[in-house]
């Protein structure tokens, strides 16, 4: 079975790295942006539409507040960016929101923190496969007809990317993430020269269409509420941006500058698309509605069910470019690619920030070490196995999903910038020098303002989306915290419990005596080895056991005993309802209660098969008493194995992975440590 995972593995993942090789691993800055900084570049892709869907329920005449909501947004990155560039700087580990909230609030803050991007990175997989579904649907009937299927089939083909590891799925993924910001970029500008210069008219395919308000004139609370929900929608742009301050120990040297520069890149890129994007569906007459089929109309009458409304970005590019153009299609093919390649953001997030929780003795140890590739399998293969569980729940529906989002992430921003105002408090008062405290007093306002407006965000998102679905992230985060808690505490509890004492104990005591019990069936080659290594550990007392089930066999197997002169006493256990296992452990127990000082030592004899089906035509009562006498104490058992001759098969197989090299390993030569000359673009 081995052999024949280990080819396609390779195939798949290639071939394993040494340790020593990890600094082989590590981003320059123009692969880093694209590998941490592709979810928020992305949500340009949706999150002008979110804005215009909920305005749309006060009818067309709430568009005009859509500028003032981008500003909004721009101000809150602004200030989210300027407050995580303190963070990459302070804590340059990795630990990023996590770490700033568990050194300066505590571990109860910390431990929310986590749990809040745990959920987060689970819905950013989600969200952005199942929206990228969506898109490349309205090209391809069949991905609708099995979104679940396809979206599936996404997370898998991103999984085994990843399972490569961050510097090659980086490379992938650099491609499409640069010609879709190129795309916007280009399509901002063309419109901008058109619109400005030209004079030109341009006009959506929407734009001729008229919104049915669900609400019509709405003002007053209604209204500020409403604005607050079409806010709260489009801080779906700032989602992701914390993936930079938890991926730091990624980036090449110097590592925290490099972070710092590309957060500030990510961040500038991020907000013109942003508001390029809102200023040219405004301009062009974009009309959505959350409910197409019957809120849109034309010439009066609602478009019906057979209307597919298409995303906000891809309305705006027909306009631009025109519809079929080369510049459209090759912007509609990168906006697809670009959303599922959104994922990748929580593939490099979700298992690093799992490994520091399990080195923390938060989650399980399984998740600290590096795979093959150097890579978090296990953290990946976790993550993909949590979103393909929301993607069934939710049908791939990212209309559903993204009510669950948001929530998460400014709950970390808010605690891990609160954080950061403790962290500044506490080193000005130690800090005498008058440069360095200036320096700090700075950063302190930058992570206090950061703190003020992300906290008052949190609360909008909170009340605008809780019955939307936020309730369901919230008992995510819930889940995570007390699943993890208990997770530290069963920890805490083994490593005190198996603490080597200082002074003398019980366990430091040698046993008064060994007594050796030998398990039999009958006597063949692994009964008389077992046999022989018994007498060769000269325990004080030694006897042969056997169980008997059927009285032919036992008479049999006492006569041979008899005529073999075997100079080892044989004990008969009756068992009249035929059970094996549990005479014997009654036994071992009777002997550990009469000489309670004394060890016992159960030797079993095994057999050794070299192909997985013999497993299953051997009876496996060794396997059943190993695991019932584990919980005897002061029982110890020694397996005595006898190798069959089907044996000699499995150790060919393992002499053969041992010489077999991965496809282009003998080009490619053995691993040895190559001194690189450090890149001036790095």
């Amino acid at each position: 079975m081995s052999k024949l995972t280990d080819v396609p593995k390779r195939i798949l993942i290639g071939r394993a790295l040494r340790s020593d090789r990890l600094g082989e691993t590590l981003l320059p800055k123009r692969i880093a942006l694209p590998v941490f900084a592709s979810d928020p570049l992305s949500s340009v892709a949706y999150a002008p539409g979110e804005v215009l869907l909920v305005l749309s329920i006060a009818g067309v005449s709430a568009y005009h507040f859509s500028p003032w909501i981008a500003v909004a947004v721009v101000v809150l990155m602004f200030t989210v960016v300027a407050s995580y560039r303190q963070n990459v700087h302070a804590y340059p580990s990795g630990g990023g929101d996590y770490e700033v909230a568990t050194t300066n609030l505590g571990p109860k803050a910390g431990l929310t923190v986590a749990s809040a991007l745990l959920v987060d990175y689970v819905l950013t997989v989600a969200v952005s496969i199942s929206s990228g579904i969506e898109n490349l649907g309205s090209a391809i009937p069949f991905v609708v007809e099995h979104k679940v299927l396809c979206a599936t089939a996404v997370i898998v083909l991103l999984t085994l990317m990843n399972l490569r590891g961050v510097k090659e799925s980086g490379k992938l993924f650099a491609i499409p993430t640069y010609v879709f910001v190129g795309g916007v970029f280009i399509m901002v500008a063309w419109g901008a020269f058109r619109g400005l210069v030209l004079g030109d008219t341009m006009r959506a395919p929407t734009a001729d269409y008229h919104i049915k308000a669900e609400h019509q004139g709405l003002a007053g609370f209604a209204l500020v509420f409403l604005l607050l929900r079409a806010f709260s929608s489009g801080c779906a742009a700032l989602t992701g941006v914390e993936a930079i301050s938890n991926g730091v120990p990624a980036f090449r040297k110097p590592k925290s500058k490099n972070a710092a520069t590309t957060l500030a890149m990510m961040g500038l890129l991020a907000v013109t698309m942003f508001c390029g994007i809102i200023a040219l569906a405004m301009s062009t007459k974009v009309r959505m509605a959350e409910n197409p089929a019957t809120d849109l109309l034309h010439n009066g009458h609602p478009l019906g069910s057979g209307y597919v409304q298409n995303p906000v970005i891809s309305q705006v590019a027909e306009a631009v470019f025109g519809k079929g153009s080369f510049l459209f299609v090759v912007l509609a093919a990168a906006t697809a690619l670009v959303l599922f390649l959104a994922a990748n953001t929580a593939y490099n997030g979700f298992p690093l920030l799992g490994s520091i929780l399990a080195q923390d003795r938060y989650l399980p140890r399984q998740l600290h070490t590096r795979g093959d590739r150097l890579a978090f399998s296990n953290g990946i293969v976790l993550l993909a196995g949590t979103a393909t569980l929301l993607v069934f729940i939710y049908g791939a529906d990212s209309t559903r999903l993204i009510q669950l989002y948001i929530v998460g992430v400014f709950v970390s921003f808010t605690l891990s910038q609160t954080g950061m105002v403790r962290h500044w408090n506490r080193h000005l008062a130690a800090e005498k020098d008058q440069a360095k405290r200036s320096h700090m007093i700075r950063s302190r306002a930058i992570n206090a303002f950061g703190a003020f407006f992300t906290g008052l965000v949190l609360v909008v998102v909170l009340v605008t989306k809780f019955t939307h679905g936020a309730w369901v992230a919230l008992l995510g985060m819930c889940i995570f915290y007390a699943t993890m808690t208990a997770i530290r505490k069963h920890y805490d509890r083994v490593a005190e419990e198996i603490a080597a004492p200082e002074g003398p104990s019980d366990d430091l005591v040698r046993p008064s005596r060994v007594h050796s019990v030998v398990l039999i069936s009958k006597i063949h080659r692994p009964t008389l080895r077992a046999l022989a290594y018994a007498k060769l550990m000269r325990s004080d007392t030694l006897e042969a056991l056997t169980v008997n089930v059927d009285p032919a066999e036992t008479k049999a197997l006492r006569e041979e005993w008899e005529r073999r002169g075997i100079d080892v006493p044989l004990k008969v256990l009756d068992s009249p309802y035929r059970e094996v296992t549990r005479p014997v452990i009654e036994y071992v127990k009777s002997l550990r209660k009469e000489s309670p000082r004394d060890a016992v030592s159960v030797i079993i004899p095994e057999y050794v098969v070299g192909h997985w089906y013999e497993h299953l035509l051997h009876n496996q009562s060794a396997l059943r008493l190993k695991g019932r006498l584990l919980f005897t104490p002061g029982v110890m058992v020694t397996s005595v194995p006898y190798q069959l001759q089907s044996s000699e098969a499995a150790k060919l197989r393992a002499r053969k992975r041992q010489e077999w090299n991965a496809p282009g390993a003998v080009r490619r030569g053995p691993a040895v440590e190559r001194p690189k000359e450090p890149s001036a673009r790095d």
